[in-house]
This record gives structure tokens, sequence and C-alpha cells, in this order.
């Protein structure tokens, strides 16, 4: 029996696929067409923003898909191509300079491969938590930043001028300052007729495929009035059948490279793919997400991309949640949605000869204006300071400095204020409420009262070496400006740990306070902390008869119930 539920765990489709319901399948069927028919503008796009042929857009979303539907626990996640995925790729591969577009296509799916290691390695290990450490305003801040980098990396075929591929926003908008001049009309009529179709087109119906209907109009107006004469840029003969074996390259130094970008697509992914997942599962709670085997579908569905020419893929944002209204519920809807791509790359590909570039353009930028969040920093300005500046940081830096150096500057920030933060705990003196045997922070409670010659201090974090100085620092403030005392009362109610160095730094505090003549009560110790406590010996240095359950019993507060922990047999 438990080796059945791991084989489940480790491949989720064997406990939906056997158990389905005909129930599901008009849903199924209805969203599998639907977000196929998006997936093959989107597909195109993304690749040509990867700098691939966008053909390949359409070979990352056939066996990927397949391998997440038998190794991811989403029921909804549309998996393929997105625009921050391709960014980051055409950014970490052009850094190694290829020569040719077989060797930019073979560091593609090199790139690929590593993602799929890194993430399905991080899966086996249970590493998903790392990814906590992008904080939420630094994913809003490198998002928002990401999202107008691949906007303007748009420009040069909406408008049919010659702009830098870089991933710099300053040095795109001098460009396009210098050679706006030089836009081409027609181009860029075509391309505004796009983005109204694709943006608008959804008012008409929920379902109705607007990147596809763009394409539509696209083709039909290029060779309806013969519009490449006239130096409208179209895709060309783009290749039928489905994709061959791909095999990733070895070689050290092109590894070395694209390990760092391969760990930005990671993290960004899973990020990504994980955030807007849970959201979808939150509305269903019929199956459970499990961010590990997540992480090992992602990596599955990458070293698809490896071994069948497509490049790094992970779950989109806009895909799946049209999956999810267009009724999906259970993962054989990215499979119908594959069955039509194959159908696509056997017979209609054809069909694509005359698709004007700007189209694509055009849904690229629908597809990341949304990603664009302006509410948010208004959010923090007004709520919380300081991740309102982690935001902008990681937004500028991100903007100015790259892709790559941005999300390092927003996890090395998150690490900074969760250190920050943990160095300075928040403390409190507490005293009575009057008329309840209860104890409060003075500073929130008026009618809270401080015993005379006692101090009442609660620590609401962790003892450890990194914030031992601050909590002295504090108590030795609040013990000077009480004057004389006879007893400090510490309560442990909200300390989850203590550090070796917080044993000993207490050891010694005790030590100090004895040497005055302060009595020292310990109470409301949480199980783990007792037993550090008693490990490092301060039970014993402080008494077992100074330690209680609560301030309330410290103080005489509790009648007829035992006080010390002496008295009562604790195990949590």
């Amino acid at each position: 029996m438990k080796a059945l539920q791991q084989f489940k765990t480790f491949f989720p489709i064997a406990d939906w696929l056997p158990n389905y319901k005909k129930a599901n399948l008009s849903g199924d069927l209805s969203a599998g067409l639907t977000v196929g028919v998006m997936l093959i503008p989107q597909g195109m796009a993304y690749a040509m923003l990867a700098g691939l042929p966008p053909i390949h857009g359409l070979y990352a979303v056939t066996i990927p898909l397949i391998l997440y539907a038998i190794f991811g626990t989403s029921r909804q996640l549309a998996v393929g191509p997105v625009a921050m995925v391709s960014l980051l790729a055409a950014a970490g591969i052009g850094a190694l300079h290829p020569t040719s577009t077989e060797q930019y296509l073979l560091y593609a799916i090199t790139l690929a491969f590593i993602v799929g290691v890194i993430q399905f390695g991080m899966g086996i290990l249970k590493l998903g938590f790392v990814v906590n450490f992008l904080s939420h305003p630094v994913i809003s801040g490198f998002t928002s930043a990401a999202a107008i980098i691949i906007g303007l990396s748009q420009v040069k075929h909406l408008f049919k001028i010659q702009l830098p591929s870089t991933e710099h926003a300053h040095e795109i908008f001098i460009a396009l300052a210098q050679n706006i001049g030089d836009t081409h009309l027609l181009t860029l009529g075509l391309g505004i007729v796009s983005i109204i179709i694709i943006k608008y087109g959804k008012k008409i119906h929920p379902k109705f495929p607007a990147p596809l209907a763009a394409v539509v109009v696209g083709i039909a107006l290029v060779s309806g009035f013969n519009l490449t004469e006239s130096g409208v840029k179209v895709l060309g003969s783009v290749p039928s059948g489905l994709p061959g074996l791909s095999f990733p390259s070895f070689e050290g130094s092109a590894w070395s490279q694209l390990l760092p970008i391969a760990i930005t697509i990671s993290l960004v992914g899973f990020a990504e793919s994980f955030a807007v997942a849970k959201a979808i599962q939150n509305k269903h709670k019929d199956y459970k997400l499990l961010p590990n085997q997540e992480l090992i579908g992602l990596g599955m569905a990458n070293f698809g991309a490896a071994f069948f020419q497509g490049y790094p893929v992970t779950g989109g944002f806009s895909r799946t949640a049209v999956n999810d209204q267009a009724g999906a519920k259970t993962a054989l809807a990215s499979i119908i949605s594959v069955a039509l791509i194959i159908i696509t790359l056997l017979f209609l590909t054809s069909l694509f000869y005359n698709l004007p570039s700007a189209v694509l353009a055009a849904v690229v930028l629908v597809a990341v204006s949304g990603l664009i969040d302006f509410k948010e920093p208004k959010k923090l300005w007004k709520n919380d300071k300081s991740d309102f500046f982690m935001l902008i940081a990681t937004f500028l830096a991100t903007l100015f400095l790259g892709i790559e150096t941005g999300i390092i500057t927003g996890m090395v920030l998150s690490l900074i204020a969760v250190i920050y933060r943990a160095s300075k705990p928040h403390m409190a003196r507490l005293g009575k409420v009057e008329g309840t045997g209860i104890y409060r922070n003075i500073k929130r409670f008026n009618n809270a009262v401080e015993p005379d010659k006692q101090l009442i201090i609660r620590i609401d974090g962790p003892i450890y070496f990194a914030n031992i100085e601050y909590i002295q620092n504090k108590i030795d403030a609040w013990v000077t400006e009480k004057g004389q005392l006879t007893g400090i009362v510490l309560d442990f109610e909200a300390i989850p740990h203590i550090d070796s160095s917080g044993a000993h730094a207490l050891h010694d505090w005790i030590d100090n306070w004895h040497g005055r003549d302060i009595q020292v009560i310990l109470c409301g110790m949480r199980g783990p902390v007792r037993d550090t406590l008693n490990k490092w010996n301060i039970l014993t240095q402080i008494g077992q008869e100074h330690c209680f359950l609560s301030v309330a019993h410290a103080l005489g507060e509790v009648v007829g119930e035992p006080k010390t922990l002496q008295a009562v047999a604790i195990q949590s």
C-alpha cells in the first residue's frame, strides 16, 4: 500500500487517470482546444523572443506538456514557453555569442537540460522552500521590470527598425530615439490592429481565441494585398513535421556560462508556475498541490524540451487562467492541446508563411502588459516602506542592470531583510491589565500596569547569535529606566528557538542579575526551548522553582492550579 502511494506521488497521472470521470471530458476538451489555439501564436512569438526560429516554440509545447501531465500535480497548469523565461534564455544564450543558428539552438537545448537538472534535483532533494527567498515585493518588482524589457524588445518588430538585442532598458530607449524616424508605418499599422484585436477580442466572448484571430487577420491582409512587396516582414517558410531527437552539449565552458541564467530560470520559472498553480488550486480544492513534485514535473518538462528541440518552459499565468476558465478539470486538457499542436505541425505550418512578425510582436506585447503591477507599489508605500524600497530597488536593478543582476539583487535584498528583521525582534514590557489576570504590552494597553519593582519582558522571536546584542541593549536600557529592581520575569512564550550563542548570553545575563540581587523567573517556555535550556544547565542555574507555565502563574494570579514546572509534568 505504501509503495503504491509512493508510486502515485511520483506519477500523479496514476492517481487521476484511472479515476477519470466522463463528466470532466467536455470541460477538458473545451479547455484543451482553447489553450491549444492560444499556444500556436504564443509559442511562435515566444520562440522569436528567445532568439529562435518560431517552429521551436511549437516543439516546446509537445513532449514537455505530456511529461508535465504525467509528473505534475496541478490539474490546470498550462506549461510551455512564457515571455519572461524566453527573455532570460535570450539574455543567457546571447552572452555566449553563438556564431550560427545551429549553435544558438544547441545552447538553447543545453539551457533547457540544465534547468531540468536543477529543478528535478531540487524536487528530489525537497528544496522547494528555496523559492521562498524570492519575496512578493521582489517578484513584483522583477516581473514589472522584465515585462517592460520584454515589451521594448518587441518594438523593433512592431516598428520594423533596428534596435540592439540587449536587456538594458536605457540602451533600447536611446536606440529607439535615434531610429524612430525609420518606422515602417504599414508594419506599425498591422501591429496596432493586432493589439486591438487581442486586447479587446475577449469582450466578444470569454473563450474567443483573440491571438489566433489576430494571426488570421494578419495573414489575410498580407496575402490579400501582397503587403510583402510593400516591405512588411513575414515569417516565411515554417518547417513541418514532428520534432526530431536533439541532445544537449556537455561542454564545460558552455555549462559554466549558462549555469547562472539556468539557476535564475529555475527559480523564477518555479516561482511563477507555483504561484499561479496555487491560486487555481485554491479554487478547486479537490487535489493537493505538492511543491517538490511540481519541481520534478517542471524538471521533466524541461528534459522533454531539451531532447525534442525545444527550449526552457514553465507554467504560464495567462494560459493557466484561460485553461481554468475554459473548464479544465484534469491534465487531460494539456494532452488535448498537444494533439492540436501535433496536427498543426503535421499539416498546417504552410498556412503561417505570410504571418507578419508584427503580429507575433503584438501577441507578446499584450501578454506582458498585464505583468506590470502598478497597484502593489502604491499599497506598499502606504503600508510597508521597507518592502516598497525593496520592490523599487529590484525594479531599477532589473531595468537598467539586466535580468540576471535584477533577480540576484532581489534575492540578496530579501535575505538582508530577513536577517535585519530577525536581528531586531519585537520586545515588549508587560503589565497587568486592570481587573484581569492578563499581562500585555504597556505601550499598547493604557490600563496595563507594571509591578513596582519587577520588570516583565516578552521577546517575540528566537534568541540567536545575530540578535543577542540588540536584546541585551534593550533589556539593559529598561533595567536602567526602571531603577531599583527585585525581579525580572522573562516571558518565553513567543521564543521558538535558542541557539548556543543565545544560551551562553542568557547564562551570562542571569549571572549578572543574580550578582545584583535580582531574582530571575522564566515562564511560558516551549518544549524545544526548555530542552535547550536544560542542556546548557540554565534551568539548574535558575532553579526549577523559578520556572512557570505563564506570567500569571509566576505572579500568583492563578489560584488552585500548579504554578511551577516542578509541580507539573510537561512534554511538549
